[in-house]
């Protein structure tokens, strides 16, 4: 549910204070078309802005679609006025998030040539305010969310270990935490994923390690015999996904999901 307060500011930004290319009488129809393929996503923002003007809005598709280049997604009636005031914003939102389920569709296909048992997921390196949005296309495209914000589990990042050491961190954050929260810790060679997982870490972050060291760094966990999972990130792309999944890493996670994927281009046609 996207609060009013959040379309509104999205509205304001958009239409400035003395719009007056949208003042067109009467009724109109209007549809979303996609002018490349790719897979849906963020239709319920881009439904949430017509709503918000009194504009009936009926999907076409839903999130997780394929949709072909000509394909419409969404249809809209309603006063021109509103429904031009409405356009680009819901354009806009509906083409950022296609274009992330996309690619996070190209990362999992991927991912799934080599491993069925690899997951494909995001992170927290996502636009200020359109984290929902970002997150919902990710799943979309197949992905996994990972952590919606800081609370929902518990980090040991490199800057941890500086100022604590591996295990005092660990250890700090275990006193602190609920006993429902996850500990990840984030390791940069391959010795030192047994290290962290004997502290404690539910999972391992194998992080900036080539494909090599993280298949190493896996088969030294995998000695352990326990359920410690692991996580490779740092600068994937999805040309480098096969090579990762090859290395019985359990997580693949990758900031360029959200971060630096390509809009899908959709145009918005009235009449």
């Amino acid at each position: 549910m996207i609060p009013d307060s959040t379309i509104e500011g999205w509205l304001r930004e958009d239409l400035g204070h003395h719009d007056v290319t949208n003042e067109v009488p009467g009724e109109t129809t209007g549809r979303l078309v996609a002018k490349d393929s790719g897979v849906v996503a963020g239709l319920d923002a881009a439904c949430a802005v017509f709503d918000y003007l009194d504009v009936t809005a009926e999907r076409a598709a839903e999130a997780g679609d394929r949709v072909e280049r000509g394909e419409a997604v969404l249809r809209v009636s309603g006063s021109a006025r509103e429904v031009l005031r409405g356009e680009r914003v819901a354009v806009n939102i509906a083409g950022h998030a296609s274009g992330i389920a996309t690619k996070t569709r190209r990362a999992v296909a991927a991912a799934q040539e080599v491993s069925d048992d690899v997951r494909i997921a995001a992170t927290r390196k996502t636009t200020p305010g359109l984290r929902g949005i970002e997150k919902r296309a990710v799943v979309a495209g197949g992905g996994d969310t990972h952590r919606l914000d800081l609370s929902h589990m518990v980090m040991v990042k490199d800057n941890h270990v500086a100022e604590m050491g591996l295990e005092g961190a660990v250890s700090h954050f275990r006193e602190r935490a609920s006993f429902a929260t996850k500990i990840e810790v984030e390791v940069e060679n391959p010795e030192d994923a047994p290290r962290a997982a004997d502290a404690g870490a539910d999972i391992v972050l194998l992080d900036n390690m080539s494909p090599d060291q993280t298949a190493e760094a896996v088969d030294l966990l995998a000695e352990r015999a326990d359920d410690t999972l692991t996580e490779a990130s740092g600068g994937i792309t999805v040309a480098d996904v096969p090579d990762y999944a090859g290395t019985g890493v359990d997580v693949i996670s990758m900031g360029s999901l959200t971060h630096s994927a390509d809009t899908l281009d959709y145009s918005f046609r009235t009449g």
